[in-house]
C-alpha cells in the first residue's frame, strides 16, 4: 500500500478561530490604550487648572493689595516700557496737571449706572507728557460737555485711580471707528493720536471716586472681577479620570469573569 506524505492539513475552523482570538486581542490592546490615555489626558487638564487655580489665586491677593495701598507717582517717561499687566494693572497712582478738556474723548460704557460713555481726558503733566485719564461714566444724555459745564475743571488738578492697559482696537463685539469718532474700548494710542496728543503714556488711569462738581463725571466705577472657577473645573476633570479608569477595570474585570 502507498503512504502519500505531506504538511499536515490545518482544519479551516481552527484557523478560523485563531485568527478571531488574534483580532480579539488587537482590539482589547487598542481599547485599554485608548482608555489609558484619555484618563492621562483628562488627569492632565486636572492638573493644569489647579495650576490656574494658585496662579489665579495669587493674582487676586496681589491686584487686593495694590488697590488699597496707599496711591505713589505714576510711572515716569523714562519707565514707560517697564509697565505692563502683570506689575502694574491696578496699582493706586497720583498725578497732578492740567486736563485737556477740549480733547476729551468719549467711550461707550455699559455700567451699574445704565448705558452712557467713559470720559476720556489727556492730562498734562508739568514735563509736558500726558497721561489719558478715565475720568468717569456719563449718562448718554449728558455727553455734550456743555451740559456738564462744572465738571470741566480748569487749573491744575490732581487725579488719584489705577493704572490701566490700553485696549486696542475695539470691543469683543464692535470694533472702535476712528474715521466716525466712535469707539467702543479705551485705546491709548489710538485715541491720542485722533487727538493730536504727543508724547502719550502707554497706559491709563481710572479716576477714583473722588466727586467733580456738578457731579459728573461719575469715577470710582471700575469693575474688579477675576471669575475664578479653576477648581470645580479640576474637580471636573479629575473625576472624568476616575470614571474612564473605572470603566476600564470593570470592562477587564468583566472579561476575566467571562473567561
Amino acid at each position: 500500500m502507498t503512504v502519500t506524505k505531506g504538511r499536515r492539513q490545518r482544519h479551516p475552523q481552527a484557523t478560523s478561530e485563531k485568527s478571531a482570538r488574534r483580532h480579539y486581542r488587537v482590539k482589547r490592546a487598542i481599547f485599554v490604550v485608548c482608555l489609558v490615555l484619555l484618563a492621562a489626558a483628562l488627569a492632565a487638564l486636572g492638573t493644569w487648572q489647579v495650576e490656574r487655580l494658585t496662579w489665579k489665586r495669587d493674582l487676586i491677593a496681589r491686584v487686593d493689595q495694590r488697590v488699597h495701598a496707599a496711591p505713589v507717582p505714576v510711572p515716569a517717561r523714562a519707565e514707560w516700557n517697564k509697565v505692563n499687566a502683570t506689575d502694574d494693572e491696578y496699582r493706586r497712582v497720583t498725578a497732578v496737571g492740567m486736563l485737556a478738556n477740549d480733547k476729551e474723548t468719549l467711550v461707550y460704557a455699559s455700567t451699574a449706572l445704565g448705558p452712557g460713555y467713559w470720559v476720556m481726558t489727556p492730562l498734562t503733566l508739568a514735563d509736558g507728557t500726558s497721561i489719558l485719564v478715565n475720568r468717569g461714566f456719563v449718562p448718554t444724555d449728558r455727553r455734550d460737555p456743555a451740559s456738564r459745564r462744572e465738571g470741566q475743571l480748569s487749573g491744575p488738578v490732581a487725579i488719584t485711580g489705577l493704572i490701566r492697559m490700553t485696549e486696542p482696537k475695539g470691543s469683543l463685539l464692535q470694533s472702535n471707528d476712528v474715521a466716525a469718532d466712535r469707539w467702543y474700548s479705551r485705546d491709548v494710542a489710538a485715541i491720542t493720536q485722533k487727538r493730536g496728543v504727543s508724547a502719550a503714556a502707554p497706559y491709563f488711569i481710572d479716576a477714583d471716586a473722588t466727586a467733580n462738581p456738578g457731579g459728573l463725571p461719575v469715577g470710582g466705577l471700575t469693575v474688579i472681577d477675576f471669575p475664578n472657577n479653576h477648581l470645580l473645573y479640576a474637580i471636573t476633570w479629575y473625576g472624568l479620570a476616575a470614571m474612564v479608569l473605572a470603566l476600564l477595570v470593570f470592562a477587564l474585570r468583566g472579561e476575566r469573569a467571562a473567561a
